[in-house]
């Protein structure tokens, strides 16, 4: 099992090719979440994500003769691109194996970093099949994303750097996938500090870290997609479970609205760009599923910032009409001159902007002579929203809010 001496070892090997990120205090959640609570931007990593610690410590304990073969993984994204990049800047060649809908961003940066990809299944699981073969009929040498004891290692000196950054800490939380990063961090952390509570956060639909604890040993889960898909793992490690058993306070889960809105969150008030598992630990925090006490010190671990653009901007339209800032609402009027020009008038007046009209007739479910409009509205809010609607009602429009 990694010890604390190991953490130790793994931060003089890699300090010169990796960054210690910074932790720094938030003030943007003090009203939602009740704690000094401070983030520390893994986000800020070369490659995007912690995944460069452990990589680049992995490769550096590779006899010559392995790297000389060259080495192999199958990764979501993060420990893929990590690898490539360190690998390439060592001369080793890389092979990556990746889900068939790993993010377009993520294929893009790793083969960007000279790694060969190979994308085939669903999920990490499939693609160690292919990885198997990989290492029998081309000698390569498998770099685990997470179950490696070099791997952890590299994954805690974020630990290391925790204790000397944040005075007097009371609870880390950190993403759980395959439990190498929790894995690292909580050995260097509960060795230092053993008060200091170290817990875990899952994607609902990927909770194989709790199943496991719940259950007493390692069970393997039927995973569904998830945005968090950087932990979206059907199975926890041989190596990092007996680690996560004996140094891990609590698991808990969160689901995906949670995460949308924790990413939209973080990147409106914190100014910060993370992919889904980097945000879980404030969709946990926010939901109030971790208990906390006003004057405790928390440390949120944003683990990744690799997110598609395309799926930044279906989050941000999903949450602004969540939040009320944005809503599409439905209304039935007379097909006639004058119509639509009273309708814009009258949101005009209410105070809210429209971004977008589409009109329905044929395919809408109307009498002859009339037509649905579509309204795309930036609004105040919900309460606002609901003003427009009443508004509209007190003029004989009938409205229907969709999405």
């Amino acid at each position: 099992m990694v010890k604390l001496s190991d953490v130790h070892a793994a931060r003089g090997r890699i300090r010169a090719g990796i960054v210690q990120t910074p932790c720094k205090p938030s003030q943007a959640f003090r009203d939602e979440v009740p704690c000094h609570l401070f983030w520390k931007f893994e986000n800020l990593q070369r490659t995007g994500s912690f995944k460069d610690r452990g990589a680049l410590n992995k490769l550096l304990l590779l006899s010559a003769e392995e790297k000389d073969r060259g080495v192999v993984t199958a990764s979501a994204g993060n420990h893929a691109q990590a690898l490539a990049y360190h690998a390439s800047r060592l001369g080793v060649a890389a092979t990556v194996v990746m889900p068939e809908f790993t993010p377009l961003i993520k294929v893009a940066n790793t083969r960007g970093f000279g790694a060969r990809v190979i994308q085939t299944g669903a999920t990490l699981s499939d693609g160690f099949k292919e990885v198997h073969r990989l290492v029998e009929e081309e000698g390569l040498t498998l770099v685990h994303p997470f179950d490696d004891e070099a791997v952890i290692a590299g994954q805690g000196t974020i630990g290391l750097e925790l204790a000397e950054q944040v005075e007097e800490l009371g609870t880390v939380v950190v993403p759980i996938g395959g439990g190498g990063i929790i894995s690292g961090i909580a050995v260097a952390i509960k060795t230092l500090k053993p008060s200091v509570r170290v817990v875990g956060v899952e994607a609902e639909a990927a909770a194989s870290a709790r199943a496991s604890r719940e259950a007493g040993g390692i069970v393997a889960i039927e995973s569904a997609e998830t945005l968090a898909d950087g932990i979206a793992v059907k199975r926890i490690g041989e190596r990092t479970y007996p680690l996560i058993q004996e140094y891990v306070d609590d698991i808990v889960t969160v689901g995906e609205e949670e995460i949308a809105t924790a990413i939209l969150r973080l990147l409106e008030r914190e100014k910060t760009v993370v992919e889904g598992a980097g945000a879980v630990p404030l969709a946990a925090l926010m939901t109030g599923k971790i208990p906390l006490k006003a004057d405790e010190r928390v440390v949120g671990i944003l683990c990744g910032g690799n997110i598609d653009v395309n799926m930044i901007s279906r989050i941000i339209e999903r949450g602004l009409v969540g939040d009320g800032r944005m809503a599409y609402l439905v209304v039935k009027v007379r097909d006639r001159p004058g119509s639509l020009a009273g309708l814009t008038e009258l949101v005009a007046r209410m105070g809210a902007n429209v971004l977008d009209i589409h009109h329905r007739r044929g395919f809408a479910d109307i009498r002859v002579g009339d037509v649905e409009i579509v309204l795309q509205l930036e609004t105040r809010g919900r309460d606002h929203v609901a003003e427009i609607i009443r508004a509209l009602e007190e003029r004989g429009v009938k409205v229907e809010v969709e999405g």
